[in-house]
């Protein structure tokens, strides 16, 4: 009897300390994205659609790009740096800029920025930034324009 008693105090302790911690009700103690749009009603589809497919925005506008040379298009990552860059910082990346603060509470990397710049207005000279291989196979230490 003593033993059930003990078993019913421990379901009721964790049923207590999971309801008090938001887990039943479904929050969270992990802390929301800092998202600040900053042109806001600008954008190229509604924020659910583009919280579910911007990926697939971009990549298709990467493969018109790559394959078929078209330029400018409205989803275009370009585009998207011009309207959510930081107005402090001018880039979507930091913590509490735009692209960064979203993917790092998601937990998805972005693999953007391996071959692309996060900052608006950036016009690129054509020279690599230092540290990165020149098609010659050879590192660059000329930095890009920032």
């Amino acid at each position: 009897m003593l033993r059930t008693f003990r078993l019913a105090v421990c379901a009721l302790s964790a049923v207590t300390a999971l309801v008090s911690t938001g887990a039943v009700a479904g929050e969270s103690r992990v802390p929301k994205p800092a998202i600040t749009i900053e042109n806001p009603g600008k954008c190229v589809a509604p924020v659910d659609e583009m919280r579910r497919n911007h990926m697939d925005m971009l990549k298709h506008t990467r493969d018109k790009t790559l394959r078929e040379g078209v330029r400018g298009m409205k989803t275009s990552l370009n585009g998207c740096i011009e309207c959510h860059a930081s107005k402090k910082t001018g880039s979507v990346l930091g913590n509490e800029n735009f692209c960064q603060s979203c993917h790092s509470y998601a937990a998805v990397s972005l693999d953007c920025w391996s071959c692309h710049q996060p900052k608006a207005n950036f016009k690129a000279t054509g020279a690599l930034p230092a540290g990165h291989d020149s098609p010659t196979g050879n590192a660059s230490t000329a930095g890009a324009k920032q």
